[in-house]
């Protein structure tokens, strides 16, 4: 495997520099599920030493990026059809009530964001940029907690927002025929939402999270085989 090379931009502090860069390439697909993050290796190519290498690395663990091994070493989280599941679910659960909130406190706002979404998922569409119509779909599913009314939901989501994004930026984002069913879900969870329609836009939500969930699992099995 050819050395690991990441530039660095230094904001405000060193180890939020480097978690902020490893984080982006951990959701952007440049570093590999499961690959290995010697704090020499990724030290040497940010320049920086390990106490902001390893402080970084503590934090991404926290955010469900990396997993850190005792005597082994850290690597790039490596989710398995189960854990896929399991985080479906999840989001599901949050997702949904997020929407019944939005909703009810800030429907606008929230059609807004939502429809500001689609719009660069639908520039990303026509260019054939896959990576940036993932992260214009982040974008749009965050909408919902961000109008939502309920800082702990908004807080919890994002607890699992970080390796959703990953999930799809690796596994979706190869599959580019997926796309057209993507955006054709996100329009009627739209339209739904404009009409104030929360049973049928949960439906189509549900069906939505959960398609993606087997696109997931799938992707996961061929990458095994």
């Amino acid at each position: 495997m050819p050395p690991i090379q990441l530039d660095l931009t230094v904001p405000k502090s060193l180890s939020a520099a480097v978690e902020e860069r490893i984080r982006d390439a951990i959701v952007n697909a440049e570093l590999a599920f499961g690959q290995a993050l010697p704090e020499d290796g990724v030290g040497l190519a940010m320049g920086v030493s390990r106490t902001p290498m390893r402080e970084a690395l503590t934090r991404l663990q926290a955010q469900g990026l990396v997993v850190i091994v005792p005597k082994k070493g850290t690597f790039v989280f490596d989710p398995s059809p189960d854990d896929v599941d399991q985080l479906a679910a999840f989001r599901l659960m949050l997702e949904s009530e997020a929407v019944r909130l939005g909703l009810a406190v800030a429907p606008e706002a929230a059609l807004a964001g939502l429809r500001a979404a689609q719009g660069a998922m639908e520039q990303a569409r026509r260019g054939g940029d896959g990576r940036a119509y993932a992260r214009a779909d982040t974008v749009f599913h965050a909408s919902f907690f961000h109008h939502c009314g309920n800082a702990y939901l908004a807080k919890a989501y994002e607890s699992i927002a970080w390796q959703v994004a990953a999930l799809r930026a690796h596994l979706s984002v190869p599959r580019l025929h997926e796309q057209d069913t993507s955006f054709a879900e996100h329009a009627a969870m739209i339209g739904h939402f404009a009409a104030g329609e929360a049973e049928a836009l949960l439906a189509i939500l549900g069906r939505h999270i959960l398609r993606s969930a087997a696109v997931y699992r799938e992707a996961i099995r061929v990458r095994g085989a």
